[in-house]
């Protein structure tokens, strides 16, 4: 599965989000594409419109997340939006998600990611 992770660029994404998810299991089952790892690429609509799945991080406030969880839903590809608990998300995103996670730490991120896949399949 091709997975498309989005998240504010003020959430602290390397040690929370690109670590966990590069560590995991789900790195070597899917193809993940990280857009602040390594090389910078410009994201486009046709890089997100080529994803089975998009993963957006939603904890803090991002209107780049928020345009290509648009491009996402324009293309009927599911959206998961992960939060950590606490967070003070914004519940307008109920209009485009397929499912919400909320969690507590990195490994319970990546389990509860794991369960969301595999109801997508």
């Amino acid at each position: 599965m091709k997975i498309f992770i989005a998240h504010a660029s003020t959430f602290d994404f390397k040690s929370k989000l690109y670590g966990p998810l590069r560590n995991s299991a789900l790195n070597t089952e899917h193809e993940i594409y990280l857009p602040q790892e390594g090389k910078a690429e410009e994201i486009t609509r046709d890089i997100i419109a080529a994803a089975d799945v998009l993963l957006a991080e939603v904890s803090r406030p991002s209107l780049g997340a928020g345009i290509e969880m648009g491009w996402a839903d324009a293309f009927d590809i599911p959206i998961i939006a992960l939060y950590e608990k606490g967070s003070d998300i914004s519940f307008s995103i109920d209009n485009v998600i397929t499912d919400r996670i909320e969690y507590k730490d990195a490994d319970n991120m990546i389990t509860q990611i794991e369960e969301a896949l595999n109801n997508l399949a």
